[in-house]
This record gives structure tokens, C-alpha cells and sequence, in this order.
């Protein structure tokens, strides 16, 4: 079995609370004490988020299996991992990539926990949008992953929900993390990882991802995956694709990358799949974003995982009467990682992302 490299501590375990609610036979809790639920099951519970205006919850669908593995005390004598999704509304991809991953291990014979959280930022995946919808303010979107640790004192829905779960279900448990995104609607991604690859974990992680694209990430502030990295809890973002719909063969290779994940740390049996290497995978430090200076209608010359070269021509634009208002040209030498799927496309707007290390081509 391999551990995790400097796993974070964990802090004393809290117990599992009951606020003796039952939403559609699922019983509701506001904390999560892994330790205290019983090994060699699968759980499921709604999780009490933040209040909405009307004073009642929002609630989070989490499924926590406990591998047979464990003593009392502890999460488990494997690690805890969690797989989180929905952080974004727009982004369901990933929730169907985690509930494959949980169809597949059975906690009756696996060491070590695994908690699924299916849908973090509920308001914004029942209206498939990709910012959390506030009633405030006339009505403002805010962006769930900007906000990370969150704080349960903060002047903003979204931010007291980040804060519930940071610190009554992630904190108290986990160990590392695999939060799960596509992105946003509108455009298209490749199966793309962002990795802080300077922490050892991190590394080891991504690299069993047989996945098309990975960046060299330092993270950015209110992040999830920046927020557990400062916490000292390994975590990586892996990106599925396009939002609002599924992508089965993409889907197929986080499932297949996050099961190497379990097995790699002895929490589950059976051989690794493809990981990284096997598939070549891309690695890179850089996005280089080209963004329409112009409005009007958009003709891509380019696909994912085209290679390209400085100056190569990669869209048209032309307005309502058929004229070329812009091309946009390559600046880099790389790999094409996104592209716009909206063809009406207004000043500012992403054209075209280039996946690339600084310093030389891919």
C-alpha cells in the first residue's frame, strides 16, 4: 500500500450529527464524523448547507463508503478521500463521473473512506447555471469557487454554505481531494488537469490520470483545490469536458484516473489502468488565452488537441452582413486546450485557449 506524501493531520474526529430531518427517506446531517458511522457500508445523507431567504436549508446529497479497514477513532486505515462535484452548476460531468466511481468499490472490501459530494452549489445545478443565484442586491451571481475555505460568519450566502461544509464535513475527515469541473458553458475543454505539481502528492495523483491535458498549477486564491493545498490537504481539479451535458469517453477517463487514485493507495484492489504516461499526456505551465476584440460571429479554424504554431490562423470573425472584422492568430506554440462553442461571440470573449510550457514548445 502507498501512503500519501505528508498527508495533512487530521483534527480530532467530531461526531456524526443528526438534525432529525428526513428529506425523501435520506436522513439530514449538519457535521460528518466519519469515524463514528459504522465500516463495510455505504452512507448516504443530505448535508445541511447554508439557509436560503425563506429560512429553510439547502441541502448537499453525500455518500461516504467506509471500507472495512478501519478502527475506531480514525476515518479509516487507508486514507480519506474525497470526490467533489457541482461546484459549479453548469458542470454535471463531473457528478456523473463521481457517482461511476462509487457504483464501482465496494466498502465491504476496500480499506480507507471515500466521501462523494454530488451537487456542492445546489441552487446553481437546479437552474444549470454556473454562479450560485442570490437574491440580494436585486439579484447577483456568485461564484462558488472564488470563496473557498468560506466562512460561516460571511456577508454572502454562497461563502456561510463553502464555510458549512469546509468545516463541518471536509475539514474533520479528509485527507486529499479530487474536485470535479467542466467549463462553463459556451466553450469546450479537453479532459485537463490543474495540479500544483510542486507538492509531491499532488504530483503522484495527476500523474495516474490517463487524461488528454495537464498544467503545472500554482492555484489561485478561493479556490477549492488552493484552499485544501493551504490547508496541507493534497487536492487537484480535474476538468471533464463541456458543461450542461455529458461526455461519456471523457467521463470514462476520470472515472478510470480516479480509480487509479484508490488503488494506488491500497484502498481498493486491482490493477492500475492507464495512467498518464501510458497515454501521453500533455503536460504544460501556461494558458495562453486569445479573446475576441470584436463582436460578431465566429468561425473556428482549429479543434481540441490541434497543435499549433505562432501566427497560425485560428478563427475568423465577421459581422451580420458577412464581413471579416478579425482573425486571431496564434501567439504560442502549443496545444489547443479550449475553444468557444458559442458562435455569436462578443468583445472580450474566449476564442481560443493554448496549452504550453514557457521556455520551449510542447
Amino acid at each position: 500500500m502507498t501512503t500519501l506524501i505528508n498527508p495533512a493531520p487530521i483534527s480530532t474526529p467530531v461526531k456524526t450529527i443528526y438534525t432529525g430531518d428526513v428529506v425523501q427517506g435520506v436522513p439530514v446531517i449538519s457535521h460528518l464524523g466519519v469515524a463514528d458511522l459504522p465500516a463495510g457500508q455505504t452512507h448516504r445523507f443530505f448535508f445541511q448547507g447554508v439557509q436560503m431567504g425563506t429560512g429553510q436549508h439547502w441541502y448537499v446529497p453525500v455518500l461516504v463508503a467506509k471500507g472495512i479497514g478501519t478502527s475506531p477513532g480514525k476515518p479509516g486505515a487507508g486514507p480519506c478521500i474525497a470526490l467533489v462535484a457541482g461546484v459549479h452548476g453548469d458542470e454535471v460531468s463531473g457528478i456523473d463521473a463521481v457517482q461511476r466511481v462509487m457504483a464501482q468499490i465496494d466498502p465491504a472490501a476496500m480499506t480507507g473512506t471515500v466521501i462523494a459530494v454530488l451537487g456542492v452549489s445546489r441552487p446553481a445545478l437546479e437552474y444549470t447555471r454556473s454562479l450560485w443565484p442570490s437574491a440580494q442586491q436585486g439579484g447577483v451571481g456568485i461564484d462558488m469557487n472564488r470563496v473557498w475555505p468560506g466562512d460561516e460568519a460571511a456577508d454572502n450566502a454562497a461563502a456561510r454554505h463553502a464555510g458549512l461544509l469546509w468545516h463541518r464535513l471536509f475539514m474533520p475527515n479528509v485527507e486529499a481531494v479530487l474536485d470535479y469541473h467542466t467549463i462553463t458553458t459556451g466553450s469546450a475543454f479537453t479532459v485537463f488537469l490543474f495540479a500544483d505539481m510542486r507538492q509531491p502528492a499532488v504530483r503522484q495523483m495527476a500523474e495516474l490520470f490517463p487524461v488528454e491535458h495537464i498544467k503545472d498549477d500554482p492555484g489561485l486564491g478561493g479556490t477549492l483545490e488552493t484552499a485544501f493545498i493551504e490547508a496541507g490537504i493534497p487536492a487537484l481539479t480535474i476538468e471533464i469536458g463541456e458543461g450542461r451535458r455529458f461526455e461519456p469517453n471523457k467521463i470514462a477517463l476520470a472515472v478510470e484516473g480516479s480509480l487509479n487514485v484508490l488503488k494506488h493507495y491500497g484502498m481498493v484492489d486491482g490493477p492500475l489502468g492507464r495512467t498518464a504516461a501510458d497515454v501521453g499526456t500533455v503536460f504544460g505551465d501556461t494558458l495562453e488565452t486569445i479573446r475576441a476584440t470584436v463582436g460578431g460571429f465566429l468561425e473556428l479554424l482549429v479543434g481540441l488537441r490541434d497543435r499549433v504554431i505562432p501566427g497560425q490562423l485560428l478563427a475568423l470573425q465577421r459581422n451580420a452582413f458577412g464581413d471579416v472584422v478579425a482573425e486571431y492568430r496564434a501567439t504560442v506554440a502549443g496545444e489547443v486546450a479550449v475553444v468557444a462553442r458559442d458562435a455569436l461571440c462578443e468583445p472580450g470573449a474566449r476564442v481560443v485557449q493554448i496549452l504550453y510550457s514557457r521556455g520551449s514548445g510542447l
